[in-house]
């Protein structure tokens, strides 16, 4: 399958955490580029369409939106702004 990406992602397993209207919930990065990633979650039914993905290594946050679910990975897109 070609990965038809704009950005080439770098493959990571990172902490980070999913965090909406006061709400946090840990995941693991799978990987990462400057447009989007790839997470890891528990049960993606509590992941909101749109939150912040916030990094737990430096504290990097990315305003993202959930773009495909397929089991528990989901797939984002950063949100520019």
């Amino acid at each position: 399958m070609d990965d038809k990406r704009k950005h080439p992602r770098v493959e990571i397993e990172e902490l980070a955490y999913v965090s909406s209207g006061g709400s946090v919930m840990s995941c693991v990065v799978r990987n990462i580029s400057a447009a989007g990633a790839a997470i890891d979650v528990d049960n993606p039914a509590f992941v909101p369409q749109r939150f912040r993905l916030v990094l737990a290594k430096d504290s990097t946050v990315h305003d993202c939106r959930v773009i495909w679910i397929q089991k528990n990975r989901i797939g984002l897109a950063f949100i520019d702004g």
